[in-house]
């Protein structure tokens, strides 16, 4: 798995899902449970996951509908 998005917007996040999994692209979101180490206070970024064969189409995706934080 690679991480295609990299950000500490929960909104931003929910909408990368939606795009992904519209599009059929299964994306599984780590560092969700961080908040217990840094306090609660956002600034750990969480990534988005793809499958290594998905991350291209992925990242365009994201790109084209104007998702910040997207890896490359």
């Amino acid at each position: 798995m690679k991480a295609v998005l990299r950000t500490t917007d929960p909104t931003q996040l929910a909408f990368a899902k939606a795009l992904l999994t519209g599009e059929d692209i299964t994306c599984f979101e780590m560092d969700v449970h961080m908040s217990v180490l840094e306090g609660s206070i956002g600034v750990l970024p969480r990534r988005l996951m793809v499958a290594d064969a998905d991350h291209q189409d992925a990242a365009e995706i994201l790109r084209d509908n104007g998702v910040d934080g997207v890896v490359d």
